[in-house]
């Protein structure tokens, strides 16, 4: 297959095609996506997040996927052409998605590793990108006012369910009392969207929290532990080998941190292009006003969170970037950059000081920014217990889930 095959030939997706494909989502982030799936079929879209997690997924995504490319492509690519050769779909009304940051990730690049992979065998299947970057206009979704805000609403609410939910978890006294309040406060949030009032994000805070505070809890002190790193091996159970529920059968709490920081780390990054490298006056302007919005409203939902005390609130923004400044400067934004070490930092801060660092093969950015910052946070805190965990496709799961037991070991001794 030549280059131009699927650098310039392929299927484009177009606005009428929503009434006649579904659109497949790799399961990137399984706690928002429970959530976002829902809102983008009340916008009248057919959408499902796959969930096709076996060995073959990876063996489909280092057929078409060098392995020298980062990890999570791989994992996106497989999970995709796995789905597609199912023969659950209708291979003419089938459309793939996948997001877009810019930037100097990688995953800038997935398009066109997954035309690749889909050109041979699925040839009539689109690619459709979603970004905000003005990236792939030919195949760009169709991203309205009324939807962008209520993605935005969802992430803040996804990381209320997700926090909730792992401060609820370990501590049920009836098994599966959490997982039932769950289903209940994702209902209660996608039927606010269904309804309207989704804006009225302090009450639904509030309706979350009141939501898991009504599960009978035990008082056991559990190892909590952080999990920091790459954003899709941070989230994604196929890219993780499932490290929430495998802590969970470990007797610890999980504690990752919200969505919305790494949003707030994308905004703020324009900001500094302008601060430290005179970019775009203008552009870093707009970017600072969205960035002053979604912040106001973390700063009232973190006052909820307090103000019941039923669960710790998740970091303030703000506090995360003056984590930043005492390991890193935050000009160093290749993928993950600053963010890693600054929620290391606030984790340590905050009684959480044994870290899983989910790096996965083929992110420089993540090795530096997460491992790299490691003996600079020993310095800061010395009770700071953190492991750096590859992710690739030779890794074995029992040497990476061996690995988080000796850290284990050291943070019960501790506790």
């Amino acid at each position: 297959m030549s280059v131009k095959d699927y650098t310039t030939e392929y299927p484009k997706w177009d606005k009428s095609m929503k009434s006649t494909h579904k659109i497949l989502i790799p399961d990137m982030l399984p706690w928002h996506f429970l959530i976002i799936e829902r809102i983008l079929r009340l916008e009248g879209y057919d959408v499902e997040i796959l969930k096709n997690d076996s060995r073959a997924v990876i063996d489909e995504g280092l057929k078409h996927v060098h392995n020298d490319t980062c990890y999570p492509c791989l994992c996106v690519v497989g999970q995709y052409v796995d789905a597609l050769k199912s023969g659950k779909y209708d291979l003419e009304r089938t459309a793939l998605m996948i997001t877009q940051t810019g930037g100097g990730c990688r995953a800038s690049n997935y398009m066109s590793l997954v035309r690749k992979a889909v050109k041979g065998e699925f040839p009539k299947v689109p690619v459709v990108s979603l970004n905000f970057s003005g990236l792939e206009k030919d195949s760009a979704f169709d991203m309205s006012l009324s939807l962008f805000l209520k993605l935005l609403y969802s992430i803040f609410y996804g990381d209320a369910v997700m926090w909730c939910y792992n401060q609820t978890k370990p501590y049920e006294v009836c098994a599966g009392a959490a997982d039932e309040a769950r289903e209940k406060a994702v209902n209660l949030v996608v039927d606010k969207f269904a309804r309207g009032g989704y804006r009225k994000y302090e009450k639904i805070t509030k309706s979350i929290i009141e939501i898991f505070a009504a599960v009978e809890r035990n008082a056991e002190k559990k190892v909590k532990v952080g999990i920091v790193g790459e954003i899709y091996v941070k989230y994604s159970g196929l890219g993780n080998n499932n490290l929430e529920k495998f802590l969970l059968s470990e007797n610890c709490e999980p504690v990752v941190p919200a969505l919305i920081d790494f949003v707030l780390y994308c905004i703020i990054n324009v900001v500094n292009d302008y601060e430290y490298y005179g970019h775009n006056k203008t552009t870093a302007f707009l970017y600072k006003i969205v960035y002053n919005y979604m912040h106001r409203m973390q700063k009232k939902i973190i006052k909820v969170f307090a103000e019941n005390g039923a669960f710790m609130p998740v970091h303030d923004f703000e506090h995360l970037r003056a984590c930043a400044d005492k390991v890193l400067n935050q000009g160093v934004k290749m993928g993950e950059g600053w963010l890693i070490p600054a929620e290391m930092a606030a984790l340590a801060e905050t009684g959480v000081p044994n870290i899983v660092c989910a790096q996965p093969f083929g992110c420089l950015p993540n090795h530096i920014a997460g491992k790299g910052a490691i003996r600079t946070l020993k310095n800061l805190y010395p009770d700071e217990n953190v492991v750096a965990v590859d992710y690739d496709p030779s890794a074995t799961k029992v040497n990476q889930e061996n690995r988080i037991k000796l850290m284990l070991a050291t943070a019960r001794e501790n506790l």
